[in-house]
């Protein structure tokens, strides 16, 4: 639920970049080229689970979802951190750091910005 107009606002940038972090990460499974032996569904649903747990919440703006979300968010920008760095900054990890990065600060801007009024 949102608060103010100002929330709509976050709301809708943290939508826009949640859907640009799953559309990197199912990228990132098959560029270059999907790693050979492993299950590809396999792959995307450790890569993608966590984050579609939260869909519902951070379409409608819930600000427990958010706070949830922002705690997932980080164990993907360590790995994406750790992968950028050892991949001497291949643009796919360096593009999910940003992603995750800009995630979790939005998240944290809509969660200040969307409190609720005090009574």
């Amino acid at each position: 639920m949102l608060h103010n107009p100002k929330a709509k606002t976050t709301a809708l940038l943290t939508s826009i970049v949640y859907l640009a972090v799953l559309v990197t990460l199912l990228l990132t499974t098959f560029l270059p080229a999907p790693v050979e032996g492993v299950s590809v569904p396999l792959m995307l649903s450790v890569k993608l689970l966590p984050l579609l747990a939260f869909a519902i919440p951070v379409f409608r703006g819930h600000n427990k979802g958010y706070i949830w979300l922002a705690f997932v968010v980080i164990f993907y920008f360590t790995q994406a951190v750790v992968s950028a760095w050892l991949s001497e900054g291949a643009p796919g990890p360096v593009i999910l750091t940003v992603l995750t990065l800009a995630l979790f600060v939005i998240a944290m801007i809509h969660l200040k910005v969307n409190r609720p009024v005090a009574e």
